[in-house]
């Protein structure tokens, strides 16, 4: 289901979450404070608008709190990073990502109020994306345009289900290569493999059938 979300810091990183998010289907506002990001951005998203994250009132204006998401990437600036993380929060924003450059930045953008801390050599702008749209996805590998391999927690109705029962190939495209469970790992699992709580699958598929996946039943 498209989301709405916005992305605020359209460097290097904001821009490629911003512009993966709108490949994906969601409706997408881009905002930064340097006119010429957000002119090279427009059109390759919903939106793209000029303002300051540290502006409490221009973001209100923005309506940020009615975003079911919002990703907070400014880089270089740290106060604004943080500054901008907690008025976000306070305007009553549902869910905040933040890009940290150290783990010191993190924590404190944990404590202003971020959901969750990202950082740039371990999350790439895709791979954040691809983690915000499929909820259950603990990381994503780009293999093919649309299609990736992905690291993901079983929703419930998986559970006590062998992969045969589930029928993932035909239902939805998506081939089990491996079950992580605990310190087992599981390689082609047979069809009769039952999916136990704690289990981790690593599957193969497109992104609309990953997306299918994690939707529900």
């Amino acid at each position: 289901m498209p989301k709405q979300v916005a992305v605020i810091g359209l460097g290097r990183f904001g821009s490629t979450v911003a512009r993966t998010l709108f490949q994906l289907g969601h409706d997408v506002l881009g905002v930064d404070a340097d006119e010429r990001l957000v002119h090279e951005i427009t059109g390759q998203v919903t939106h793209a608008v000029q303002a300051d994250a540290t502006d409490e009132e221009a973001l209100r204006e923005l309506d940020i709190a009615n975003f079911d998401a919002v990703i907070v990437a400014i880089g270089g600036n740290l106060e604004a990073s943080i500054l901008g993380t907690m008025l976000v929060k306070r305007l009553g924003a549902r869910y905040v990502v933040s890009k940290a450059r150290s783990g010191v930045h993190g924590e404190i953008l944990a404590r202003v109020g971020a959901d969750k801390v990202v950082y740039p050599e371990r999350d790439t702008g895709v791979r954040v994306a691809h983690s915000f749209a499929l909820p259950n996805v603990q990381d994503y590998l780009d293999v093919a345009p649309n299609y990736g391999v992905s690291k993901l927690v079983p929703p419930k109705h998986f559970l006590g289900k062998s992969l045969d029962e589930l029928n993932l190939r035909s239902r939805f495209g998506i081939m089990v290569l491996i079950i992580v469970r605990g310190q087992e790992i599981i390689l082609t699992p047979a069809r009769d493999e039952v999916i136990r709580e704690g289990d981790v699958l690593v599957v193969a598929g497109r992104d609309e059938q990953l997306e299918r996946l994690s939707a529900g039943p």
